[in-house]
């Protein structure tokens, strides 16, 4: 390993011919020949494809609105002399769209700016987070800094809400009036690392809940806690929270419409970027939202879709759809629902048999769509059961003809497949290397107040 140098002395730098011992070492060339790669898309059984079906344009579009969400994070140095503090730094934004506005937009040759200001911003949400080798002046530990900034983050008042009352929603299936679940079980307190039952009719008005040994937070039920190290700080967790954030706040606009325009709900088409799952300690937040959108399918209607835009996923569409039109396997204005063992047999090397593609983590099941006009998409709508993925059908992803016709009319031409609602969001809370983290850095510097 290379080192920086803090001097005038020149960096350190790693050897440039050391790769020639790895390149004649036995042991490395017998691990390459061992490895199993994905498929290449001419090796596909043509038994594998039966979950092909063309799309089927919705004779009355329900959806009037989209609101699409998208969040970035990016990571700076504290102090120049002590590089080794870090604080990360989020932004979060929802964007909200007229359909007929963006049809009209997709229409023109030139987009001007009164065009752009009919599209509806929703303000971004911003947090701040402790990564290493600092902490909150009024704690004690870096775990401790950052349970209590991710429970302050979700108590924020936002136009007379808080994300913290859709978490208890969620939770406890307020939502469900007639049967709202009254226990739930955290696997691991943040004190002791014991499973722990937190009770909603003993959740204090700040949703807290007091036990033996300490004060537990709602925002606990994530068990980020459980993967902060003091020594090595809290980097592995940042993805987590910006997935998890992100289809909380789809949960939170979701919460809003159903409370107060329950009948609105069915022509809002909810867009968020990356697939409907949550990732790591998060995970089993998936439950929770499966249970809330099996709900609202049944006694509502739900139009939710997560886009992903890069992984093998993507590299399997790209595969299986940019061919010439006689090899191609997955034609346009078609779609692919895609089966345990077709994931695990050319996606993703595994063993289908005894390996459930995304029991832990996924609440929705992965679709890949060739639109009539060429883009490729990886998407993800709600499924009602984790076992679905085994033997699905098209029956299986409800409202999917009406989301992809969707989809398909909101394509973007600035970037390959991708959609204008996740573009301008994106363009709202990207966080860049550069200029955004050499800012960012200075405005901590200069704000940084030595103890006396």
């Amino acid at each position: 390993m290379g080192k920086t140098s803090r001097s005038r002395k020149p960096d350190e730098w790693a050897a440039k011919i050391n790769h020639t011992r790895l390149i004649k070492d036995p042991f490395i060339q017998n691990f390459i020949k061992e490895c199993r790669f994905p498929k290449d898309s001419s090796e596909i059984d043509s038994q594998d494809t039966e979950l092909i079906f063309d799309l089927i344009e919705p004779q009355v579009n329900p959806i009037k609105y989209i609101i699409s969400v998208d969040g970035g994070y990016t990571t700076v140095e504290v102090k120049k002399n002590f590089p080794s503090s870090k604080i990360a730094f989020f932004q979060f934004g929802a964007l909200l769209f007229d359909l007929k506005d963006l049809e009209d937009l997709s229409e023109k040759p030139f987009i001007f700016p009164e065009d752009i200001n009919k599209l509806h911003n929703l303000k971004p949400f911003k947090l701040a987070l402790h990564v290493q080798n600092v902490i909150s002046k009024t704690q004690s530990s870096l775990q401790d800094s950052i349970r209590r900034e991710i429970y302050e983050f979700f108590l924020c008042d936002r136009d007379s809400s808080t994300f913290m009352e859709t978490l208890a929603w969620l939770t406890f299936r307020e939502y469900n009036v007639s049967s709202p679940v009254a226990c739930y079980r955290l696997g691991t307190d943040p004190y002791t690392g014991s499973a722990v039952e937190l009770y909603r009719n003993q959740m204090n008005s700040d949703y807290t809940f007091d036990l033996p040994q300490g004060k537990i937070f709602l925002t606990d039920i994530f068990r980020l806690h459980e993967v902060i190290d003091e020594d090595h700080g809290a980097g592995g967790i940042l993805g987590y929270i910006t997935r998890l954030i992100e289809q909380l706040i789809i949960a939170h606009f979701i919460r809003f419409l159903y409370r107060y325009q329950k009948e609105y709900l069915g022509s809002f088409l909810f867009i968020v970027d990356g697939p409907l799952s949550f990732s790591g300690q998060t995970a089993n937040m998936h439950i929770l939202m499966r249970d809330l959108c099996n709900f609202l399918l049944k006694g509502q209607n739900l139009f939710l879709v997560g886009l992903e835009k890069s992984g093998a996923f993507v590299d399997h569409a790209q595969a299986i759809c940019i061919q010439n039109e006689k090899t191609e396997i997955l034609k346009r204005n078609q779609c692919l629902v895609l089966k345990n063992s077709y994931i695990y047999k050319y996606i993703t090397p595994g063993d289908p048999v005894n390996s459930h593609y995304g029991i832990t983590s996924y609440y929705g099941g992965k679709v890949i769509f060739h639109s009539s006009d060429g883009q490729i998409y990886v998407l993800s709508v709600p499924v009602e059961d984790k076992d679905i993925v085994l033997n699905p059908t098209k029956k299986d992803y409800q409202n999917l003809d009406i989301i992809l016709h969707n989809i398909q009319k909101l394509k973007c031409d600035l970037y390959d497949d991708s959609i204008i609602p996740i573009t301008l969001a994106n363009k709202l809370v990207s966080l860049a290397n550069n200029p955004s983290q050499t800012f960012l850095e200075k405005f901590v510097s200069q704000n940084i107040k030595e103890p006396s």
